[in-house]
């Protein structure tokens, strides 16, 4: 993706040279990165060669500072792929497994992108001519499709989903939170599921969004794992099916 070339001497203050550590050190909760030996590289480089000192000092630091992410022990060895065909803007040929099925599909990826201790890749998918999201860990294979490149040099990661023509009616959820809710929800709903999270001053909130239909079954799945911290108001497909997947609990435990 990028030229091997040395890059001339940077002078760095010491916070800037922990700074840049620690952003690297972070990135070892994810099982796989897209530049996983370049990023062991430049650790190993900043580590041996600062003082004496300032090495003592990352050895003390590493037990007080973390970011924490959610250890996944699912494998993701397309990311380099995946980012140097969004980068190049190339259709590549994945097979996909999802809860589903597996199946092939021709995509052009937009990025690639860290939730949760997940990776995701946003793509425009040419089989069902529109955008999608896919998790990167249920990529089984990846190859270059003989397909046009469509021009997508205004589309980003950060704004993907303004040009998703949705394929189901839209339904308006609203949903009352505690403020453990609230935290869930900031935390586990955004970038891949984007949410308006209202807080009150007491912490409490409610979140009040536009949801395709399609999209019932993961939303009623995930407030049901928030229990007692969510309560949904609307709309009533939403509050059936989740009725429906706690009655095949019940069932489960009679």
């Amino acid at each position: 993706m990028i030229n091997e070339r040395m890059l001339p001497p940077v002078a760095f203050t010491e916070g800037e040279a922990l700074a840049v550590f620690f952003a690297s050190h972070a990135l070892r909760h994810y099982a796989d990165l897209p530049f996983e030996a370049e990023t062991n590289s430049v650790l190993r480089k900043f580590y041996s060669y600062m003082p004496e000192d300032i090495r003592d000092r990352i050895d003390r630091m590493r037990k007080r500072f973390d970011l924490a992410t959610p250890m996944r022990h699912a494998s993701t060895p397309y990311l380099s792929l995946l980012l140097e065909a969004a980068i190049d803007q190339k259709v590549v040929r994945m097979e996909y497994e999802s809860k589903q099925h597996k199946r092939s599909r021709d995509v052009q990826p937009i990025g690639i992108y860290a939730s949760n201790g997940f990776w995701y890749c946003p793509a425009y998918c040419f089989n069902r001519s529109d955008f999608r999201l896919f998790r990167c860990d249920r990529v089984r294979s990846v190859e270059l499709s003989e397909l046009k490149a469509a021009d997508l040099t205004q589309v980003h990661t950060g704004n993907w989903e303004s040009y998703i023509e949705e394929e189901s009616p839209a339904m308006e959820l609203y949903v009352e939170l505690t403020a453990s809710g609230v935290q869930r929800c900031e935390t586990e709903l955004w970038p891949a599921h984007k949410m308006q999270i209202q807080v009150r001053e007491d912490g409490t909130g409610w979140l009040g969004n536009q949801i395709p239909a399609s999209s019932l079954p993961f939303f009623g799945q995930f407030f049901i794992g928030l229990g007692t911290d969510a309560k949904v108001k609307a709309p009533d497909e939403l509050i059936h099916v989740m009725r429906e997947v706690l009655d095949k609990l019940m069932a489960q435990y009679r």
